[in-house]
This record gives structure tokens, C-alpha cells and sequence, in this order.
């Protein structure tokens, strides 16, 4: 999908780029950042950053666009666990740049992922946004198996550039359209639409992908789901606080868990039958992230980065030998 002898922007604009991490390189990214930040036209880069790299040449690139003259805002957020240093030593280069740094909102850490760059040229404002399911980190995009998408959709267009003014104004409860920066809402909405589908007798599906799911909300409304004749699919990496085939209450459920080579970082929240709506996040379903964190869940709406999605969850579905399955003892 991507020619890396053309340039990215017009590449973007013309159609929807999903990478797979670590299937597809960065580059296509970092190469999309560092045009950007020599490009006329480019009149700002907006960025969120939870863990960089200690050689980020994302950080550069941004380096670079203020250095032009762009105008360079980054979210960092210090209580990155693990990477506090980094960030912080990152945090005051890209401010001795000229950079505006943010450092996020008391009481929330920001773990959203995006980045979006404006451009200004005949035509008028353009936007381009990436919007990840993992870091906007060079080493990690080599071990997470993570997305990322490149978009010029001008409605998420419109609502990532009222998140950054909301994050720079301290406003962490916004009205957006397409964003679904109140990931819990939207999942919960999602599984009482295919609720609703199964008591008509019609077919009803969702597949959940995620780090770890704790939330009790949403444990109880797949359990409703489950009760009403919803099939539900479940790959959990880590923490599930449900399990499946209780009868009369998980009948149908099945959950999911797969260690291999790579890290499973990617979220996917998808319903309907055949995942006709599909929500990629950086969220998982865990209380930390549904009430205490900045998050994002986008939608993927190109026809061809939406087959992406549906044939990796085919292939992870169909896995038989790095693939264990959640028992009703709570034994895999």
C-alpha cells in the first residue's frame, strides 16, 4: 500500500495507510513526520508521546519542524512508568528547540497515540492524522505487534485538531464525532447495538482485542451479551477478569490468549456479524484506562485497512500453536 519512492502525503491523501507493527516498518511514518518538517506547505505537527525511544528520529524530525519555523506542540507525559528519565530529557530538548511541550492533566495520564500534521497551501487547510494502537516508538514498533493509521479523513481531521485545543486547555470531557475519546461509552453502545440485533433473531457478533479486560461495567455487559445470543471473541493477552462457558451466563464466550514472538499490543473493538464496525485504541478495558486515562479509539472506514483488520484476527483466531483458550474453571 505504500510506495516509499513517492511522498507520503500524497500517498496518504489519496488513500487510508494501516501498518502492522512489527509485519511493516515504521518508516512510512517517520518518513511522512520528516517530509512534513521540511515541507512549505506544513504549518504544524501536533503530537501525544507516552514512551519514546532513546534514539528517536521521530524526535528529530519534530526537532527539525520547529527549527523551520513550524509550530510544534507535543503532549509528553512524565509518569510513563519506566521511561520517566527518557521522556523528561526528551521533553527538554524538543522545548530548547522551540517546541511547546505540554505535560498533560492532573489526575490523568495521557495515553492516547496520535499525531496530527496541518498543512496550508492553494487548496487551503488539509489535515493528515496517525492514530496508533502502540507507542510512537522506533524500538518497540520492531517487538509490539501494534497498528498504526494514516489518515486524511477530514472529519477525524476536525476532531484531532479539537483534541489537541481541548489538551491544551485542560478540557478532558470534548464533543467529537468520529474520536471516541470515551472508549468505555462506545464499547458499551456497540455491544447493546448487537444485544438489541439478537433478541430480533438476527445474527450479532463482537470480537475484542485487548491487553486486559477488569472493567466490571463491561464484564457484565458481555455477560448480558452472552445471555441474549451474542457471539463474542475474545483475544486477551493478559488479565480476564470473565470466563467463558458459564452456563447461563458466558455460554458461547470464547476468549483468547496468545504468547509468541512478538508483544500482542494491538486493541480492536469490532462489531457485527462480519466486523462491519471496527474501532482500533490504545485502551484497554481496564478501570486505569476507562477512568483515569486520555485515551482514543478511531474508527477504520477504508475498505481495504478494514480487510487488514478482519483477515489478522482470522489468522489469530485460527492460531493452534501459540493459542490457549480460556476454560470455565479459569484454567487456559
Amino acid at each position: 500500500m505504500v510506495d516509499l519512492s513517492l511522498p507520503m502525503r500524497g500517498q496518504v491523501e489519496d488513500h487510508d495507510v494501516l501498518l502492522t507493527y512489527p509485519y511493516e516498518s515504521m518508516t512510512p511514518l517517520l518518513r511522512l513526520v520528516r517530509e512534513a518538517s521540511a515541507d512549505d506547505a506544513c504549518i504544524s505537527i501536533k503530537i501525544t508521546l507516552y514512551r519514546v525511544a532513546k534514539s528517536s528520529h521521530l524526535c528529530e524530525s519534530l526537532i527539525a519542524a520547529a527549527e523551520a519555523g513550524k509550530d510544534v506542540t507535543v503532549l509528553m507525559e512524565l509518569r510513563a512508568r519506566f521511561d520517566e528519565a527518557n521522556n523528561i530529557a526528551w521533553a527538554e530538548r524538543l522545548e530548547d528547540a522551540g517546541c511547546t511541550v505540554i505535560y498533560g492533566s492532573e489526575g490523568f495520564k495521557c495515553h492516547s497515540k496520535i499525531c496530527q500534521i496541518t498543512y496550508h497551501d492553494r487548496d487551503g487547510i488539509s489535515r493528515i492524522t496517525c492514530l496508533g494502537t502502540g507507542n510512537f516508538n522506533e524500538k518497540t514498533a520492531k517487538l509490539y505487534s501494534d497498528f498504526m493509521l494514516l489518515t486524511a479523513d477530514e472529519g477525524i481531521g476536525a476532531d484531532g485538531n479539537t483534541f489537541f485545543r481541548n489538551l491544551s486547555l485542560g478540557n478532558l470531557r470534548g464533543s467529537y464525532k468520529h474520536l471516541g475519546v470515551a472508549l468505555k461509552p462506545l464499547v458499551m453502545r456497540g455491544l447493546d447495538r448487537e444485544i438489541s440485533r439478537a433478541r430480533e433473531g438476527a445474527p450479532a457478533r463482537v470480537v475484542l482485542k485487548m491487553n486486559s479486560l477488569t472493567d466490571r461495567d463491561v464484564i457484565d455487559k458481555i455477560s448480558e451479551a452472552c445471555e441474549a445470543g451474542v457471539q463474542v471473541v475474545m483475544i486477551v493477552r493478559g488479565i480476564c477478569c470473565i470466563k467463558a462457558g458459564v452456563p447461563g451466563k458466558t455460554d458461547g464466550l470464547v476468549v483468547r490468549q496468545i504468547a509468541g514472538r512478538f508483544l500482542e499490543h494491538a486493541r480492536i473493538y469490532a462489531f457485527g456479524e462480519y466486523m462491519d464496525t471496527i474501532y482500533l485504541s490504545s485502551a484497554d478495558m481496564m478501570t486505569r484506562n476507562t477512568e483515569r486515562r486520555v485515551e482514543i479509539a478511531y474508527p477504520v472506514r477504508d475498505p481495504a485497512c478494514s480487510e487488514i483488520v478482519r483477515h489478522f484476527v482470522k489468522l489469530q483466531l485460527s492460531d493452534n500453536v501459540k493459542a490457549r483458550q480460556l476454560l470455565p474453571d479459569g484454567s487456559y
